[in-house]
């Protein structure tokens, strides 16, 4: 099952919810999860709409611009959805602060935050360590996944097919000597984390710079990832005794917190 297909099996409706705007998140939610741009037809069938319908939604998204149609007559995510994932990035820096901060308070290293933006991990947050020689991993900075811990346990937390279709299209570029440059190799990487339920990054990005990870969320809902970096000299990442632990609770913190805000704005009032 790909992608768009995981997202149309998953849709929730709440109670009292509106079924025209529901409609039109159940159009722009398959197009998101899709690789690659689709027709009226492909659309229609993931949505379980009829194809008249689908391609009414369609139009009217692509005049907001949500939505943008190619010279090959198939749909994609437009621009305009860029400012709702900028301003939801925003809002998740802000929730995750104390988070971030209490992860600093355990380990003494620099704490991130990171989501998955297209082929792309992006960091989004950070509270850096209180010591003068610390890791710094600039806001808004885009990188490979398939070299840092956050990247891991994002792709982990995608379909098997759609993670390594993704790293295919980006390819394997080696950092350092510990890059994991071989699609099998990062294949297992990915089984691990999944089985573990973190990830670590041992130079692997930078030498001389350890990072472990772990997800906010569980399965398929997994929306970010916790990190603590730091020196190798300094900062024994997921060879320190409890931390993982301790990081995983606060993960699960930060993901109830997420739900909740999340179940009030679904029960308040209209």
């Amino acid at each position: 099952m790909d992608g768009a297909a995981e997202v149309a099996d998953a849709r929730v409706r709440a109670p009292g919810s509106v079924q025209s705007v529901d409609r039109a998140l159940d159009v722009l939610e398959t197009l998101a999860g899709s690789d690659a741009p689709m027709g009226v037809g492909e659309v229609a069938e993931l949505t379980g709409l009829p194809q008249g319908t689908a391609h009414r939604l369609l139009r009217s998204l692509q005049a907001r611009g949500y939505v943008r149609h190619d010279i090959s007559r198939k749909y994609s995510v437009g621009s305009a959805a860029l400012r709702l994932g900028e301003a939801a990035q925003r809002s998740l820096a802000r929730t995750a602060r104390p988070y971030l901060n209490e992860l600093v308070a355990l380990s003494g290293e620099t704490a991130n935050l990171a989501v998955l933006e297209g082929d792309d991990v992006v960091y989004v947050a950070q509270v850096p360590s209180p010591h003068t020689l610390r890791m710094f991993a600039e806001v808004g900075r885009h990188v490979p996944p398939h070299s840092t811990a956050v990247g891991k346990v994002l792709l982990a937390a995608l379909p098997q097919e759609r993670a390594i279709g993704l790293v295919r299209r980006t390819g394997l570029p080696r950092y350092t000597e510990h890059t994991i440059t071989r699609v099998a190799d990062f294949t297992a990487e990915l089984e691990r984390t999944r089985e573990r339920g973190w990830a670590a990054d041992e130079g692997e990005q930078e030498i001389g710079v350890r990072c472990v990870a772990v997800p906010v969320g569980e399965g398929r809902k997994v929306t970010a990832a916790l990190s603590l970096s730091g020196p190798a000299e300094r900062f024994a990442g997921s060879a320190e005794p409890g931390l993982v632990e301790q990081m995983v609770a606060v993960a699960q913190a930060f993901a109830a917190s997420l739900a909740g805000a999340e179940a009030r704005a679904a029960t308040g009032p209209a």
